[in-house]
C-alpha cells in the first residue's frame, strides 16, 4: 500500500506544471542582470515614469492603473511579446510591492521560469543615484 501511495505521489509531482522561481534582488543585482541581457519590465504608471524617469532600455508595461485596477491576461499577453515564458525577466515598480504581486502572478499562472523581483524598486535605484532617462 505504501508503495502504491509513493507511486501515485510521484506521478502527481511529475505531471504538475513547472512553476517559476521568483528571486528577490536589489538594484545592484538588477544591474548585473541588465548587463547579461535580462529584460527589465517597469510596471509603474506613465505618470510615475514621467515623474522619476526610467531605467535606460527598460520595457514600460503598466501593470495596474492609478486606481489599482489591472488586466492580468492582457498584461501577460503584452509581456509575452517582450519575453517568452522560458526567458528570465526582471520586474520593477516604485518600491517592490506591485512587482512582488506581478512576480507571484507570473509564477502561479503564466509559467515564467525565472522572475527577478527588484525588491527596492525605483525608490532604491534613485536613492543610489543611478541614472534614469526620460520615457
Amino acid at each position: 500500500m505504501v508503495r502504491l501511495i509513493l507511486v501515485a505521489v510521484a506521478l502527481l509531482v511529475a505531471s504538475a506544471p513547472l512553476r517559476a522561481e521568483v528571486f528577490r534582488v536589489d538594484v545592484a543585482r538588477l544591474e548585473q542582470l541588465r548587463e547579461a541581457g535580462v529584460p527589465v519590465i517597469d510596471i509603474r504608471t506613465p505618470e510615475e515614469w514621467n515623474h522619476t524617469g526610467v531605467i535606460e532600455g527598460s520595457h514600460l508595461l503598466t501593470f495596474a492603473d492609478a486606481g489599482g485596477h489591472y488586466d492580468v491576461d492582457g498584461w501577460a499577453s503584452r509581456l509575452a511579446a517582450i519575453a517568452p515564458p522560458h526567458a528570465p525577466i526582471a520586474i520593477i515598480c516604485w518600491s517592490g510591492r506591485r512587482s512582488s504581486i506581478a512576480s507571484r502572478i507570473m509564477d502561479g499562472q503564466f509559467g515564467y521560469e525565472q522572475v527577478f523581483n527588484v525588491s527596492g524598486g525605483m525608490e532604491q535605484w534613485i536613492a543610489e543615484d543611478r541614472a534614469t532617462v526620460r520615457p
